[in-house]
C-alpha cells in the first residue's frame, strides 16, 4: 500500500536523493548509465516523494491510475510516447514527464525539448517536464513547438539537482499530488503562460487540414479535367479522412509507424497516390470499414494525382516537420477541428481554379460552433443513461436514436 509522505518527509527524501546523486555524479554522467536506471534510481523516487503512486501500489484499475508509464516506441532517435503521464482519477491528463539519462544536456539540447513540448501541446496540456534528475526543465505547452526552436524556448523554469533543496517549496506547491489537487499546478500555468498569444492544437490542426484540402483539391482538379465539383468534394474528403485515420493509427501503434511516409518516397509517376490506394485496400480488409471500401467508392481508383502534390502533405504529418503527436491528441480536439473544417465547401471556378468558401448555412449562422464535451456528456447522461440502465449490451445495440 502506498502512503503519501508529508511535506517534511518529502523534503527529507528528496534531500537524500540529491546527496546520493552528488556522491556518484561522475558515474551517472557516463553514457553507460542509462535512462531506465535513472528512472528507477531517481526519477520514480522523486515523484513518489511528491505523493504520486508511481507503481500503482493501491492496485487501481487502469482508468484510475495516477501515473501511466507509457510504452516507448523508438523511431530512429525519436521517442513515440512520453515516459510518464500524471493524471486525475478518471484519466484526465495533468502533465507529462519525459525522462532522459544524465549524459543528456537538458539545458541546451534541442531535440528532447521539442519532444516534450510536442507531446504536451498535442494533448492540450498547460505544461510538461523534461528531466534526467541532474536537470529539470518545465515547459509551457500552450505554445506551438517548432523543430528549430532553441531548448530555452517556452521554458518556464530550469533547475539542477542542487537547486531541489532551495526550490523545494516550488516543487511541492506545483507538482506534489496534494498541491495539484488544490490547484497549485493550475495557478503556476496561469502565471507562467497566461500572457503569451498562442494557437491551440485544435486551431493549428484545422489550419493543417484546410491547407491539405486546398492542395489536394487543386491537384485533383488540374489532373482530372472531367471531375465536377461534387465529385471533387467527395474525393478530397475521402482522401483526407483515410490519410488522417491511418496516420493516427500509426502513432497509436495500430499501424506500422512511417508507412505513409514510405509511400511519399515513391518516385514513379503517380506512384505516391497508387501506393496510397494499396494501403487503403489493405486497411479495408483489416478494419472491415466502409471508409476504405474502394469497391463502393469507384471514383478514387480512377483519378490521378501528382507526386509533387501528395508527397509533401504526407511528409508534413511526420516528425520533425509535424508538431502533432497523434497518440496523445484526444477525440475532442480532433472533433473540434473537424467540425469547423466541415463548415467550408470546395467550389470550382472557370479555368479549373479551386475556391474554398463557407457553406451557406454556416455563413448564415455566423460560423461553426463546437459542442463542448461536458455538454455532450450531460445530454447523454440525461437521455441515454436511463434507456441503457439494466439492459444487456445486446439489448442496448437495438436502441435507435433519432
Amino acid at each position: 500500500m502506498f502512503h503519501p509522505p508529508s511535506k517534511d518527509e518529502a523534503r527529507a527524501r528528496i534531500a537524500t536523493l540529491v546527496a546520493n546523486f552528488e556522491r556518484q555524479l561522475p558515474d551517472y554522467q557516463r553514457g553507460s548509465y542509462n535512462e531506465t536506471q535513472t528512472r528507477r534510481d531517481f526519477i520514480d523516487p522523486f515523484f513518489q516523494a511528491l505523493g504520486w503512486d508511481i507503481d500503482n501500489r493501491h492496485g487501481a484499475a487502469e482508468a484510475y491510475r495516477e501515473v501511466i508509464h507509457e510504452d516507448k516506441v523508438k523511431v530512429g532517435t525519436a521517442t513515440k510516447a512520453p515516459d510518464y503521464s500524471f493524471r486525475l482519477p478518471g484519466g484526465q491528463r495533468l502533465f507529462f514527464v519525459e525522462a532522459k539519462k544524465p549524459s543528456v544536456k537538458i539545458k541546451d539540447e534541442v531535440l528532447p525539448a521539442y519532444q516534450v513540448r510536442r507531446y504536451g501541446w498535442s494533448a492540450k496540456l498547460g505544461l510538461s517536464l523534461l528531466t534526467d534528475f541532474e536537470e529539470l526543465s518545465v515547459y509551457d505547452c500552450t505554445l506551438q513547438p517548432a523543430p528549430t526552436d532553441k531548448a530555452a524556448k517556452a521554458r518556464l523554469k530550469y533547475l539542477t539537482f542542487r537547486d531541489y533543496g532551495t526550490e523545494f517549496d516550488f516543487l511541492w506547491n506545483t507538482f506534489s499530488k496534494e498541491s495539484v489537487l488544490q490547484g497549485g499546478l493550475d495557478r503556476f500555468v496561469a502565471v507562467g503562460s497566461g500572457k503569451r498569444g498562442k494557437e491551440t492544437v485544435d486551431a493549428a490542426f484545422l489550419t493543417t487540414l484546410e491547407a491539405m484540402r486546398a492542395a489536394l483539391a487543386q491537384g485533383l482538379a488540374t489532373r482530372n479535367r472531367s471531375l465536377d465539383a461534387d465529385e471533387l468534394r467527395f474525393l478530397v474528403q475521402m482522401l483526407l479522412d483515410r490519410i488522417i485515420f491511418l496516420r493516427i493509427a500509426e502513432d497509436r501503434g495500430i499501424e506500422v509507424y512511417g508507412d505513409l511516409e514510405a509511400v511519399a518516397r515513391v518516385k514513379k509517376k503517380d506512384g505516391v497516390y497508387l501506393g496510397l490506394l494499396d494501403r487503403f485496400r489493405t486497411a479495408a480488409a483489416r478494419y472491415n470499414s466502409g471508409l476504405f471500401d474502394l469497391e463502393k467508392d469507384t471514383l478514387s481508383a480512377r483519378v490521378h494525382l501528382d507526386n509533387e502534390v501528395l508527397a509533401p502533405l504526407l511528409r508534413g504529418l511526420y516528425y520533425p516537420e509535424s508538431p502533432y503527436e497523434f497518440s496523445v491528441i484526444g477525440a475532442e480536439i480532433l472533433g473540434s477541428a473537424y467540425e469547423r473544417f466541415l463548415g467550408k465547401v470546395i467550389t470550382l471556378e472557370p479555368g479549373r481554379v479551386v475556391r474554398i468558401e463557407d457553406k451557406p448555412e454556416v455563413r448564415k449562422a455566423g460560423g461553426v460552433f463546437y459542442t463542448p464535451a461536458y455538454i455532450v456528456n450531460y445530454i447523454v447522461k440525461q437521455t441515454l443513461d436511463p434507456l441503457c440502465a439494466g439492459r444487456t449490451p445486446q439489448e442496448v445495440a437495438k436502441l435507435r436514436v433519432l
